[in-house]
């Protein structure tokens, strides 16, 4: 399997080199030169799997350069980490299955991708006697699954940008007690927008890139959105059959968990995965774009979802490459456009393709609370503030005849304060971060500003 980018300037390349150049080196986002497509016999046979044994079956097809005794040693380390058995397990509560994708060591979805990443990176480097410095920016989850991914790894620095005081209490606990001397927290003065635009600024100074071996963990690196192709295939195996499609409502700011179930959708048979619901907060750049075909930007609105209060959407060049026919030359084009005029335009027949491939809906504040609230009164169940903006899109989108899963991306306790606000009390934290604001804790505030950044970088780096 050969990688290519979206911007079509450089040669294609392996699985691996892809995973160890993050960004491409022309400022693209690199994707499989095709999507590998599964058969309905294939797909029968994976229904008995367990997940890490469809883990291995999903991501071999596309990381075929490493070998395959390695690759289900480093699938199930990966997921050894995890509490739960089945690792992204589905529970039911009225007309919806909740699927939980927050068993992993930080308590969100992101484990399940930077997991893999990070011992991916550890393999990689241990056999080319190199070293990496990880340069990521987050608006949450990421920072932290992204931290717990490398910690304490030989070869590897990581420096993990986050909005000063803009992500929740636990988000920057989780993150800044982790005080291992290979990890780097830098709470900027600005945004996750800023933070994101930073570090694609140092990623597209080659030169610099080069010179301190620069790794991404963002999900502009294909791993992670490899691994979380999986957990799409793996429910709809759990809850589809060869007649019968299944809808996911998917909450989402920089559009790359729900373009893992748009790659999920093009591999199986046709009508496996059904419609994939995007479901955004009062920060809905992608809900205009679905609807209308409005990709311009607006101001970053400060939320109860702070995961998703994110105005450019990193993955969305991906999903346009395939919108623009793969044409590479076309996409390139318009990312400089974006890029000069904060926006984008698609004519009729465009938006009726992108209409054809999601449904959005955009939630805001009062109606997450509500909907947390709501969910707990009926089913006692408690919803993250993220996992209630899909909840609410998924109510609002139901088909009584198709099986709706709402992807869960973080565990409630991540989010007292809006927990609390929702249903009138705190819902329990693990015990694995009970100690949590107990802990020494280490952070560097900083401008958010490229030089800034580049400057410190370069100081601590490897």
């Amino acid at each position: 399997m050969q990688y290519i980018s979206t911007r079509g300037s450089i040669a294609p390349i392996s699985f691996t080199k892809a995973v160890m150049m993050g960004l491409a080196t022309d400022g693209g986002l690199l994707l499989p030169e095709s999507i590998p497509t599964i058969d309905q016999n294939t797909l029968a046979a994976w229904r008995n799997l367990s997940y890490p044994e469809l883990a291995f079956e999903v991501i071999s097809r596309f990381a075929d350069d490493i070998p395959a005794t390695d690759l289900r040693e480093l699938i199930n380390r990966s997921y050894a980490t995890f509490t739960h058995p089945e690792i992204t397990p589905l529970v039911s509560h009225g007309d919806l299955h909740i699927m939980e994708l927050f068993h992993g060591p930080t308590l969100a979805f992101k484990d399940v991708a930077l997991q893999f990443l990070g011992n991916v990176f550890e393999y990689l480097l241990k056999q080319s006697g190199g070293k990496m410095n990880i340069l990521g920016a987050t608006s949450g989850d990421t920072g932290s699954a992204a931290i717990y991914g490398v910690r304490g790894k030989e070869r590897i620095k990581i420096f993990i940008l986050h909005p000063h005081k803009r992500v929740s209490p636990i988000q920057e606990l989780q993150m800044t007690t982790v005080t291992d001397e290979n990890v780097f927290n830098l709470a900027i003065r600005g945004t996750f927008d800023d933070g994101q635009a930073i570090v694609k600024g140092i990623f597209n100074d080659i030169d610099f890139k080069e010179a301190h071996q620069l790794g991404a963990v963002n999900s502009i690196n294909w791993a992670r959105i490899l691994a979380q192709v999986v957990y799409y295939i793996y429910a709809a195996l759990q809850l589809g059959d060869n007649s019968k499609s299944v809808d996911f409502s998917v909450p989402t700011g920089n559009f790359g968990d729900i373009f893992a179930g748009y790659v999920a959708r093009r591999m199986l048979p046709h009508g496996t995965i059904g419609r994939l619901i995007l479901a955004t907060n009062e920060n809905n750049l992608l809900t205009r774009f679905v609807q209308n075909g409005d990709y311009s930007l607006g101001s970053v609105v400060q939320t109860i979802s702070p995961s998703m209060d994110i105005q450019v959407a990193s993955n969305f060049e991906r999903y346009l490459y395939y919108l623009l026919g793969e044409d590479a030359q076309k996409t390139a084009k318009a990312m400089q456009s974006f890029a000069d005029n904060g926006k984008l335009h698609f004519d009729q027949g465009q938006q009726e393709k992108i209409r054809m491939d999601f449904v959005a809906q955009s939630t805001n504040e009062e109606e997450t609370i509500t909907t947390i609230s709501d969910f707990y009164r009926e089913h006692g169940y408690i919803l993250d503030p993220h996992t209630a903006v899909g909840v609410n899109s998924a109510l609002a989108n139901r088909d009584a005849d198709t099986p709706m899963v709402c992807l869960a991306t973080a565990h409630p306790a991540k989010f007292a304060e809006a927990v609390d606000k929702a249903i009138g009390r705190d819902p329990e934290m693990p015990a694995s971060f009970a100690d949590l604001e107990q802990r020494p804790s280490r952070c560097e505030i900083i401008d958010a500003k490229v030089d800034a950044v580049r400057d410190f970088l370069a100081e601590h780096a490897l």
